[in-house]
């Protein structure tokens, strides 16, 4: 089997974007890689996915226990990958790298840029020293600029998100950031924001300024977060431009809580959780079967 590292290359060279989906708790894990299958026999191919988990997440799911579990499903072969997601401190950075993850996030955007990388260094320089599941250096990402920190739904940008496109990050800015840490991915402010509005989409994204990411940093592979909320049309844009990976929660978090809600009030005497939770994870699967065939319809 591919390394994550192996499918990202391959992802960008045919133009195409890995899906990253974060979860909290098992249900979310379930919902990925059955999806993951269904997609993959469309397809054709093995479809690789990542699964994310935030420092919140990993607090509550556990973090080597989601890490065992991502292990235990790459055993039978499947291309099930474990980020650990937007990771605010060294300390916590190092805990996920010894447990195992595949990648890591390190997030500074709201710390100066010296500063940001100053500890992004650090990290690279740990994962260089370690493996791990499977035989390959863990991957670090970092994000410039600031999108806003939680996936929840939104009334109106978060404030201090950089989605003009003076607040955008600069394309010498990634350059030299890119240069200076050494970090395998970036993620760059773009126009994008974690969450998604109530009403309507998400702001469009700027797609020029992530090809002038992309061609500043020597075609270094781009992430996209936030995708919730953002129209098929703009990530395949996205996508075309040197996004390599693509991030999705909120959408998730929304399909698994509003039909929780509506199987209880539908059924309020069931107590068997298996019975009331499994039309909530088949909600979240078939939101990232939607995603996947966006993501991985685009190889020639």
């Amino acid at each position: 089997m591919k390394t994550l590292r192996q499918y990202i290359a391959e992802a960008q060279e045919k133009k195409i974007a890995i899906g990253h989906f974060n979860i909290s708790n098992m249900e979310g894990v379930w919902a990925i890689v059955k999806a993951r299958e269904v997609v993959s026999k469309e397809m054709g191919f093995e479809v690789p996915v990542i699964i994310g988990v935030s420092e919140g997440e990993r607090d509550f799911f556990g973090t080597k226990e989601i890490a065992s579990v991502v292990k235990s499903i790459r055993t039978s072969g499947a291309p099930v990958f474990l980020n650990a997601d937007h990771t605010y401190s060294f300390e916590r950075v190092k805990e996920a790298i010894d447990a195992g993850y595949d990648a890591v996030i390190f997030d500074g955007t709201e710390l100066p840029f010296e500063e940001n990388v100053k500890v992004a260094k650090q990290c690279v320089a740990y994962a260089k020293s370690k493996k791990p599941f499977f035989g390959d250096k863990v991957i670090v990402e970092s994000e410039l600029g600031y999108i806003g920190k939680s996936s929840k739904v939104l009334e109106e940008v978060p404030e201090g998100a950089s989605i003009s496109d003076e607040s955008l990050v600069k394309p010498e800015q990634a350059k030299e950031f890119v240069e200076m840490t050494g970090v395998d991915m970036l993620a760059p402010a773009v126009g994008n924001i974690h969450g998604m509005f109530a009403k309507g989409k998400d702001p469009a994204l700027n797609i020029v300024r992530v090809a002038e990411v992309s061609k500043a940093t020597g075609g270094a592979p781009l992430v996209l977060h936030g995708a919730s909320g953002n129209t098929d049309a703009d990530v395949r844009s996205a996508i075309q431009a040197g996004v390599a990976v693509v991030h999705v929660n909120t959408e998730l978090r929304v399909a698994f809580r509003n039909t929780l809600a509506e199987t209880l009030t539908a059924n309020p005497k069931e107590v068997a959780p298996y019975k009331y939770l499994a039309p909530a994870r088949l909600a979240m699967q078939k939101v990232v079967e939607e995603k996947l065939r966006v993501f991985s319809t685009l190889a020639k």
